[in-house]
This record gives structure tokens, sequence and C-alpha cells, in this order.
């Protein structure tokens, strides 16, 4: 095997690669991260239509930008911010605003006391998390997945996606009051 095969196996060979328009390292660049921006993709959207759909317009995105990544940081690292601005953007022309209140246009109910202590919480499975999450208002789901799981601060969460700090704070306190509120419903029911 010739040293340029073996080079091009890495990320950075094979952003190189195609910075070149060598497809076949388009190619392994898919299949090897296909999986991490479709889950980000889906956590952030909630909805597996427009996953698939965000999914594709991340790898149309990959494809013309890839001359652009420098290799000062982690190519991971970079997808998966070319991947969080996609859907950013894609909320942003559905015109999604970050004040959205719950689905049926009422403020969530304030904390149960039942939540207070953590003791009296039911065990929560991931499975239940992640149908919660997505049960999530598109504004709370959002400012909670980037805060919360990619641990952006709320200042660059208000720049992300055009609002205040402090209408970020706001989402994630409400998005997660209402989670609380879901996962305790669904606690009850089991």
């Amino acid at each position: 095997m010739s040293t340029n095969a073996v080079s091009i196996k890495s990320d950075a060979g094979l952003s190189a690669a195609m910075a070149g328009d060598a497809m076949s390292g388009f190619e392994d660049l898919y299949r090897k991260h296909y999986r991490r921006v479709y889950s980000i993709c889906l956590r952030m959207t909630g909805n597996i239509a427009e996953a698939e759909d965000l999914t594709q317009e991340v790898f149309i995105q990959l494809h013309r930008k890839i001359g652009s990544f420098r290799g000062e940081a982690a190519f991971t690292t970079w997808l998966h911010r070319l991947t969080v601005n996609q859907v950013l953007m894609h909320f942003r022309k559905r015109s999604v605003r970050s004040e959205l209140t719950t689905d049926d246009g009422e403020m969530p109910d304030s904390v149960d006391p039942e939540t207070i202590n953590p003791e009296s919480m039911p065990i929560v499975d991931r499975i239940a998390l992640e149908d919660a999450i997505a049960q999530l208002p598109p504004g709370y789901r959002t400012v909670f997945v980037l805060h919360d799981v990619e641990g952006y601060e709320h200042e660059e969460i208000a720049k992300l996606l055009g609002c205040s700090a402090g209408t970020s704070k706001s989402q994630l306190h409400k998005g997660r009051l209402k989670l609380r509120r879901l996962l305790l419903q669904r606690a009850k029911t089991v």
C-alpha cells in the first residue's frame, strides 16, 4: 500500500484529498461520519425526516466547504460546528423563533414539588429522555440541546439564534420545566 493511500485514511488526509477533487475521499468521510451528523440533526430537530434532509444538506455543505478546513481543530469538531450551523440555519429559514411557548400556546407549569428532592425522582432511561426532548417545542428543544447537550454558553446561543442571552436562559429554564413534567408523567404511567 502506498504512503498516499495510507495518509488519506485519516480525516485530515481525506479532507485534503477532497479539496483536490477526489470523490473517493468524500465517500469515505460520508461513511465514517454519517451517523454522528444524523444524530446531531435528530437531537436538535426531534424529527426524523428533517434530520435526514439536514444530514444530506450538511454533507453537501461539507463538499463545498472542505477546502476551508485548515486542520487547526479536529476534523470532527469542525464537522460538528458545520452540522450545528446548518440546523440553526434551517430553523431560521423556517422562521422558528426561540420565544415559542408550548405547542398549545401556554407557558409551562411551575416546578413540581416532587422534583425538588432528587431522591424522589424516578430513574430516567435514555429512551424516555430522548422521547421527552423530542416533545419539547422547537425553541425550548434547540436551546436545551445547545446548552445542556452540546455545552454552549448562553451568550454563544444568543449569537447563533439571533436572540438575547436572557431569552436563551428563559427558554432553557422553561424547557427544563416542561422536560421534568414530561418525565414525571411518563414515570407515573409506567
